[in-house]
């Protein structure tokens, strides 16, 4: 077993073990040393590297992004996401047995607009504050110019495509979400470099976003280690409970005796969850991006287009691309003609870059996977086999703007504290045995 030790004393001080070090994780293990718990994080991999999800996020600290991906009538689509293998939401057929009882779900908690509510509700209480959250952490992990706060930008091309979106916005507004109105002439004062078919401008000042999602994690892990986590390098595999109590965490490395754990580890959540009792329908949304390192315009501010669904932003690293759902997966290999239609996209909307010198090689693709329930809401709250055990994952498309209040939460639930916002909405329970 490799183990990463601080020099830290920890005395008699309850163990907590942290599975997972990405967004999650890493806040996750922050707030239980916080808390004054002893922390041990298992990670096989090096937390913000490219393996890691949160490596090639979209960056959005949207606070806003309340509104579960399926609407009502989202079931009419299905027959065009299984059509489109490059649409911006498609099924691999293959996989499509394994993944219908997902699916089904997934439609049916957005049937109504009412169930659509009661989700963004919930939602709004876990991001509300999001940016100023991960402005605290990110100073304390020495790293403050990682996240800004100048809002983000929803383009479209019409008034009629924006109404379009009115049941989204409407539900947003009965949460508290304010926005501004950019019309034709302000929107192109704004965003000079955005292509003129977009016409109007929704601009959430609320918003933050981070220039380097891999980075902030990396930081933020190295910040739980100087506090005085120690890391085992291996991969988490289940659980040893005795009479309802956690007694270790088994790993391929062996086991790690403890009080308490938190099971942080994204799309491989699934099978640990099921092993502490609770087999929740846990589904990889895999999402991919592209990276113009040398790209010379852009956005001025954060930026969703509606009639891509994809969000361009800087990164430290270039002009970032991100979006798209796959279903088809943990295993099943890229299909990088996914990224090639994002970078379409990108050069589609900012005209300049197509008339740039080809980026050829220099244009980076990557794939994730956003570990996501079908109801949109993350679990969060203890394992039925064993109270000690606390599910903290699934937040699909809000992984990095959810994850510094759901690693509060964490750490409250595993030092045995109340909760500072209701967990009920979260519970694993909601989806039964």
């Amino acid at each position: 077993m490799t183990v990463e030790r601080s020099g830290f004393q920890s005395g008699a001080r309850r163990h907590a073990v942290v599975i997972g070090a990405g967004a999650v994780g890493s806040a996750t293990a922050i707030e239980a040393l916080r808390a004054g718990l002893r922390v041990t994080v298992v990670e096989p991999g090096e937390p913000g590297a490219p393996q890691a999800t949160s490596y090639g996020n979209a960056g959005w600290l949207s606070s806003h992004s309340v509104v579960p991906p399926a609407l009502p009538g989202a079931w009419r689509k299905v027959p065009g996401w299984l059509a489109d293998p490059l649409g911006p939401l498609a099924v691999r057929w293959p996989y499509l047995p394994r993944a219908l009882p997902w699916l089904l779900r997934y439609l049916a908690s957005g049937a109504t607009e009412a169930r659509v509510q009661r989700i963004a509700d919930a939602l709004r209480t876990l991001l509300v504050d999001a940016p100023a959250l991960h402005a605290r952490l990110a100073t304390e992990a020495g790293v403050p110019q990682l996240i800004e706060q100048r809002g983000l930008l929803h383009a479209y091309r019409s008034r009629a495509e924006f109404e379009g979106d009115a049941l989204a916005w409407r539900v947003r507004a009965r949460t508290g979400v304010r926005w501004s109105e950019w019309g034709a002439d302000e929107l192109r004062r704004q965003e000079p470099d955005l292509d003129a078919r977009y016409t109007l401008g929704i601009h959430v000042g609320e918003a933050g976003h981070c220039r380097d999602p891999g980075a902030y994690v990396a930081a933020l892990a190295a910040h739980a280690r100087a506090l005085g986590a120690e890391r085992v390098a291996a991969r988490a595999t289940g659980f040893r409970i005795e009479g309802g109590r956690l007694r270790a965490v088994r790993t391929e490395a062996g086991e790690i005796a403890c009080d308490t754990a938190a099971v942080c580890a994204g799309a491989r959540s699934g099978a640990l969850a099921a092993a502490a009792g609770s087999p929740v329908p846990l589904e990889s949304e895999r999402g991919y991006h592209v990276v113009l390192p040398k790209a010379a315009v852009g956005p001025r501010t954060p930026v969703m287009v509606a009639d891509g669904k994809l969000i361009a932003h800087w990164m430290n690293g270039g002009l970032r691309a991100a979006g798209q759902v796959e279903i088809a997966g943990l295993e099943a290999a890229p299909d990088w003609r996914r990224a090639e239609i994002l970078h379409a996209h990108l050069r589609s909307m900012f005209p300049a870059l197509a008339d740039a010198p080809p980026e050829g090689a220099e244009v980076q693709r990557w794939l994730g996977h956003r570990p996501s329930l079908p109801d949109g809401l993350p679990c969060i709250g203890p394992a039925a086999g064993s109270a000690d055990v606390v599910l903290a994952f699934g937040h699909g498309h809000v992984g990095l703007c959810g994850s510094a209040r759901t690693g509060r939460l964490a750490a409250q639930a595993m030092a045995g504290l109340a909760p500072e916002i209701a967990l009920a909405p979260f519970d694993p329970r909601r989806f039964g045995a």
